[in-house]
């Protein structure tokens, strides 16, 4: 820290021995090293409190940085759901508009319960996709072999 070299120690030693003297240079030497041993501690704690706060300062960056992502997920979410309510709202308008126009083609007859499930037998053989039929890239695996069992008889009474 300071390179001092043991020239110098020795050196600072005499000088300590000849100005405060043998009989006070221990007691002395010893109030030294607590100071020492108290300047270090003191260090330590500032060095290790600095870095808590570096560690503290940067989470609050990570929260933040999180927090503004997860903010434009949200609006990009409720943008697209506007996108979707807007279209429905124009499917159903139009809808209402073919129902109205059907109304008015047909003398304003109303519409009854079998013609209402007839219609909805319509749409939903349109919307229908086919996912019953099997996939032609899968390999059905056929059995080889098939061992047949026969009927186990019970012990003590005949057949």
């Amino acid at each position: 820290m300071f390179d001092i070299g043991f020239t110098e120690l020795i050196l600072i030693g005499v000088v300590a021995l000849i100005v405060i003297g043998p009989e006070r240079l221990p007691k002395v030497a010893r109030t030294a090293g607590h100071l020492y041993g108290r300047m270090q501690r003191y260090v330590s704690s500032v060095k290790s409190d600095i870095s808590h706060e570096i560690q503290l300062d940067e989470m609050r960056r990570v929260g933040q940085d999180f927090k503004a992502s997860v903010e434009s997920a949200v609006s990009g979410i409720e943008q697209q759901a506007t996108a979707v309510d807007d279209y429905l709202r124009d499917e159903a308008s139009s809808v209402t508009k073919v129902v109205a126009a059907m109304a008015v083609t047909e003398g304003e007859r109303p519409v009854t319960e079998p013609a209402m499930k007839q219609i909805e037998m319509e749409q939903a053989q349109q919307q229908s996709l086919p996912l019953d039929e099997p996939d032609q890239n899968t390999v059905t695996s056929t059995p080889s072999a098939v061992v047949e069992t026969a009927p186990a008889e019970s012990a003590g009474k005949p057949p």
